[in-house]
């Protein structure tokens, strides 16, 4: 059956495998190559295809500055012909402890690690998480929450609309730059003192306020048909939300590791924010639209709702161009 033709406004990235070989060659391909430990500078920007659980342990030591894991949920789902299925939950926790176990040992002594999961695969990667911290090999400090407005309804049961990320580190020494993931809010009272603006700025007619981030997220985005970072990647995360973890828990020249990468969302924000990216990722067609899209940020490191250095509420930025147009 012929491939059926995109409206020239579906920005939707879905080149097939056979389309896709020039980018897959970026790629290193370990089921071409002997397996063998890789040097920290074979690894930098780059994508692995095959699989983490044998990859993992080839990894320098030490390696990685910031890890962000977004793995399969705890759902019977198809990814690019490669099957999950539904695990019982201490099955599903004993999957987590063994992918942890592999890569802790190449985070650094001060690095941070992000996990992604929904509310079931929650509740066994928490227990394991607290498993792993009494053992002391990783500290537990806080549990993001966010909206994920897309989603199936539910006759019997309430609508799933909310996803975690734990954010861990390996000690409790570690990088967090509040400044670089502050939200820009516009401000409906705005309050002045002495005929100046009192916490707040005022730019093109409207008031704003930069305040510091929390841990419940209603700002994001779920990329659609329309937006350029699109792939028809089932569970795509992104990149505002993937920009927020990075800016806040690494630096510029520092090695972001995802040994997960799906579509390749963290890379790709990585990139784009002036890191160095590692991602693993079994399935050549996903390998593909990573490389893709890694390629189109040579030109394009826009990155929807995040701009003049802030991450901006909501259709904000819009307010602040058509105010910039009305000025």
């Amino acid at each position: 059956m012929p491939k059926r033709e995109k409206s020239a406004r579906n920005k939707t990235l879905d080149i097939s495998v056979e389309e896709g070989a020039p980018f897959f060659s970026r790629c290193i391909d370990a089921q071409s190559v002997p397996a063998r430990p890789f040097s920290a500078a074979e690894l930098h920007n780059k994508t692995i295809c095959g699989d983490s659980f044998q990859l993992l342990p080839l990894l320098p030591d030490s390696y990685a500055d910031l890890a962000i894991v977004d793995p399969p949920y705890n759902l019977s789902k198809n990814y690019a012909g490669s099957r999950f299925s539904q695990k019982s939950r201490q099955d599903y926790a004993a999957y987590t402890q063994e992918w942890l176990r592999l890569l802790l040992p190449h985070l650094k002594p001060q690095a941070s690690l992000y996990i992604c999961c929904d509310w079931q695969s929650s509740i066994p990667i928490a227990s394991t998480l607290i498993r792993l911290e009494e053992e002391k090999q990783l500290v537990i400090q806080n549990r993001i929450t966010w909206q994920r407005e897309k989603g199936r309804g539910a006759r019997s049961n309430w609508k799933n609309s909310m996803e975690d990320i734990w954010f861990c580190t390996r000690t409790k020494r570690y990088t967090f730059n509040l400044d670089a993931v502050k939200q820009r809010r516009n401000v409906i009272a705005p309050y002045r003192q002495d005929g100046k603006p009192k916490d707040w700025q005022e730019s093109g007619g409207s008031a704003w306020r930069d305040t510091c981030p929390g841990n419940f997220w209603d700002d994001i985005s779920i990329p659609f048909w329309s937006m350029p970072e699109n792939t028809a990647h089932p569970t795509q995360k992104p990149e505002k939300l993937i920009a927020k973890l990075i800016l806040a828990s690494s630096k510029q020249g520092d090695v972001v590791l995802d040994p997960f990468l799906g579509s390749g969302t963290s890379s790709v924000t990585a990139k784009k924010l002036g890191r160095i990216y590692t991602g693993i990722e079994q399935s050549r067609q996903y390998c593909i639209w990573a490389e893709k899209r890694l390629a189109d940020a040579d030109a394009d490191k826009t990155i929807q709702g995040y701009e003049d250095g802030v991450f901006w509420e909501r259709n904000s930025l819009k307010r602040k161009s058509a105010a910039a147009k009305g000025s």
